[in-house]
Parts: structure tokens; sequence; C-alpha cells
């Protein structure tokens, strides 16, 4: 789950984070009441959406009177922002955040984040951050510098202290980040982040240490823990079709290409969609039914999957251990008869009850198209398709 700049800034501040003053602006008309609340000369108006790269977009202005904080608001509410991590179709602004401006002498990254390799966190930090920290980490890797850090311990003195002159902090501001990297941390720790960014963490003419944007991520396994973080959650920011998945227990993720995928296990779902690839096609889809899928989870997901007008043919691949193949081909031509299919399927299946299951396909009258391996499936699919 993925929240907005204003409500990271939220966090960061709970834990002690210093960060600018700013108000949350759900319409036009309040971003100049908000600026006048602030007082000031400069004031930064920011779109508010769940990407990253909207000053390159357009979507974050400075403005230096009251009149151009109108105008500057005006263009970015409303606004489909187009970033490299929207894509092509850009995302709706819908919410502001407009705050003071900041004396900015350097600009810094610093994030923590789970690093599976090392089964520790990673804390990574920068001497170059601001909008082009994807190409730094690209071209010049080496000035991405990281610690790793044992759950157990927790962020050291001397990890924070090499970090921060690692990524070349003033001596007189090194305590302030070495106390910013450690509330990080905690902060990451203690809301059961996947990722805590804030990109810049700049250094101010007067030496402070502040955090001038807030990117988090949070594992939605553990969101029953956190109320307060689930009510901050932005359904506007979500595809349409993952959001009703999700109602279902549905694991979705909507993709680009044409072929629909449904598998029972995360890593199944993974091996299919990289054998469609293999044999010259494009999944439209991530869906894993889980090992508990019902006659109604499989045809919510054949619903779901037809929803998108891109899908041309769907592969199903299950492989029977918790989950029975007479119950997922029971749900397959329930699905099938329920949405009226009009698009070639695939059927796989392997393990328990293998046999009638196939019977029930064979005897459903349906025009659905048997495979015994991987490779076969894929092979049926991508020739149905074409």
């Amino acid at each position: 789950m993925k929240i907005h700049e204003y409500q990271g800034k939220e966090i960061l501040r709970k834990f002690g984070v210093t960060v600018p003053r700013g108000v949350f602006c759900p319409a036009v008309e309040d971003a100049v009441k908000a600026a006048e609340s602030l007082g000031g000369k400069v004031w930064v108006v920011k779109a508010q959406i769940h990407a990253g790269g909207r000053g390159k977009g357009g979507g974050v202005k400075v403005a230096k009177s009251l009149d151009e904080v109108k105008q500057y608001a005006s263009q970015i509410m409303g606004m489909q922002l187009v970033t490299h991590q929207t894509g092509p179709e850009g995302q709706k602004v819908r919410r502001l955040l407009v705050e003071e401006g900041a004396d900015i002498k350097k600009e810094y990254y610093v994030a923590a984040l789970t690093d599976r390799a090392s089964q520790k966190v990673a804390m990574m930090a920068s001497s170059e951050g601001g909008m082009d920290i994807e190409e730094v980490a690209h071209k010049t890797p080496e000035k991405i510098i990281k610690a790793f850090v044992d759950p157990l311990v927790g962020l050291t003195d001397a990890q924070a202290l090499e970090l921060a002159k690692g990524i070349g902090v003033p001596e007189g501001s090194i305590a302030q980040a070495v106390d910013t990297f450690k509330k990080l941390y905690t902060c990451y720790m203690e809301t059961d982040a996947s990722l805590a960014e804030i990109n810049p963490l700049i250094l101010e003419g007067n030496g402070t240490i502040k955090a001038l944007d807030a990117k988090f991520n949070f594992d939605s396994n553990a969101l029953y823990r956190h109320p307060d973080i689930v009510a901050m959650r932005d359904l506007d920011e979500e595809d349409a079709d993952e959001i009703e998945a999700s109602k279902f227990d549905l694991a979705y993720i909507s993709l680009d290409g044409n072929i629909g995928c449904l598998v029972n296990g995360a890593g199944l779902a993974m091996a299919t969609m990289d054998t469609i690839k293999l044999f010259g096609a494009e999944p439209a889809n991530f869906l894993d039914v889980g090992g508990g899928a019902t006659t109604e989870k499989v045809t919510e997901a054949f619903k779901i999957m037809l929803k998108n007008p891109k899908v041309k043919g769907i592969l199903v691949n299950i492989f029977g251990g918790i989950m029975r193949c007479d119950t997922i081909a029971t749900g397959v031509v329930t699905a099938a008869r329920e949405v009226h299919l009009s698009v070639p399927l695939v059927v796989r299946m392997k393990g328990t009850n293998e046999d009638l299951g196939k019977k029930i396909l064979a005897e459903s009258g349906l025009p659905i198209i048997a495979a015994d391996t991987m490779a076969d499936a894929a092979t049926k699919i991508v020739a149905a398709v074409k």
C-alpha cells in the first residue's frame, strides 16, 4: 500500500523528523488560504499522486506571489500528470500540498528498505539527491552508499555516522543527519513499511537537515496492525480491478499484455507469465486465486480479467495440491457460462483429482482447449490468440 507525500510527512513528523510546514488542499480555492496561513514570500504547490518524478512532469511549482499560488494550483489540479512512474496514461491530480519555501543549499537522498538477499534492512544514502536519483543509480552507483542493519540490533550510531559522512554532510549538521537517519529507521520498522524514502533530504542555508519529500510503501500483510495507516488509503490512486479483486481475496495486478492468466500460487503465476513471454506473447495480468479458491472466486476472477478490453485469450494453469483440480474445473465451467466467454480458453491442470477435473471440462460442452504441460499450454494460447 502507498500513501501521499503529505501523509508521509505527517508520519515522519510523529517520529521527530524535521519537515517543512505545509497544508493539504483538497480544492484549488484552499491553496491561497494555505499560503496565507503559512506566511512568507515563497510557496511550493505540489501535486499529490502515488508516483515519483512529479517535478519533471510539471506537478511541482514554486510560487512567489499569492496570484502565482492560485495560478499554479489551477494548472495542477485536475491535470493528467505523466511521469516515468505513471506510464503514458498518467494519473489525474485530485489533491494538492502547499508548503513554505525552503533555502536549499544541498540535496541528499536517504531510504530504508527491505533487502531480501541479506535478510536485513538496507539504509541507502547518496550525495546526489533530487529528481535524477534513478539516473545516479544507473550511471554512477558508487555514489549510493549502503548500511545493512540487523533488525535485532537496529541502526547504530556508527552506521548512521558512516552514512552522514559518506554523503558529505557538513560537520556542523552531522549530528542532526545521524538523528534523522535513526528516526527514519525507527519509523520504517514501527510502521511495517517496506520502503521509507526521503528524496530530497535537504541541507538548508542555516545548517538544518529537513525532509523535503516523503515516500512510503507498506507491507499489506501487516496493515491489520495499523488502522491509522489504512485510513490513509486513497482508492482513487489504485487500479479499480485490483480493488475489486481484493474484495474476493484474489491477488491481482494489471499488466499490458493480451493473455489473461488464472493460476493458483504466486510462484506458479510468475512462472506462467514467464512462459507466455518465452513463447512470444505478453500476459495481461498476474492473478493468484490462492489455495482455497471457490467457484465464486474463480467466477469473479474471470469477470475481472474480461473487463480488460486487451484480453484476447485466457490461460488457466492449476497445480492441484491443497486446491483440487475438480473444484477449479467446476469454477471454470461455471464462470465461462456466466460471463458468456467469447475468447479462447486454455486449461492446464496437474495434481489432486486431475482426471476428474479434466472430465468435468471435457463434458461441459464448452470450447475449452486442454493442455498437459506449461509449454503446451503457452503454445496453444499464443496460437489461439494470434
